[in-house]
């Protein structure tokens, strides 16, 4: 597979992942694939993937503060923890074909997830990215954070990935 092949489908692992996923939809996700530039001043390393969306008052928890509700954060965490233990698969089924590496994605599954609430969720928007700590042949750990668009740590997570 051609380096451009490669991009071709990771784009389009990308947004199925985005759009095809309801609970993405409904949580108004954004992916992105990015290069070592920062984002919104928060800086990702190259190739991570980034998740954004923007507050809405659907998302609140608090009302009084107006902050995202905790099951939000917990959601966007354990998705973007799943996201990049797909991503760490794709890389072991190199040479396999683009349906059989798409028929995985729908094999992953959260074994264990913990969240760590540092602040609240009060932002416009909010950017969360994670990276893999190991990668198995069955299981995959991988950490994520979020943060909003003020560049303040909201959260951080550490989830446990079926990924065979």
């Amino acid at each position: 597979m051609s380096p451009t092949d490669k991009m071709d489908f990771l784009t389009a692992a990308l947004q199925l992942f985005q759009d095809r996923i309801p609970f993405h939809r409904t949580l108004g996700f954004e992916i992105d694939f990015l290069t070592p530039e920062p984002v919104d001043t928060v800086a990702v390393a190259s190739g991570q993937v980034v998740v954004k969306f923007d507050f809405r008052e659907e998302l609140v928890g608090n009302y009084v503060r107006g902050s995202l509700h905790g099951g939000v954060i917990s959601a966007v965490l354990d998705a973007v923890g799943g996201l990049v233990a797909y991503l760490s698969l794709l890389e072991r089924l190199e040479g396999q074909s683009n349906e059989a590496k798409i028929a995985r994605l729908g094999s992953i599954g959260t074994i264990d997830l913990r969240v760590d609430y540092l602040r609240s969720g009060i932002g416009k928007a909010f950017l969360a990215t994670g990276h893999v700590l190991r990668s198995g042949n069955k299981v995959t750990v991988t950490r994520m954070e979020l943060h909003n668009d003020g560049q303040t740590l909201i959260a951080v997570g550490t989830g446990t990935y079926i990924v065979g």
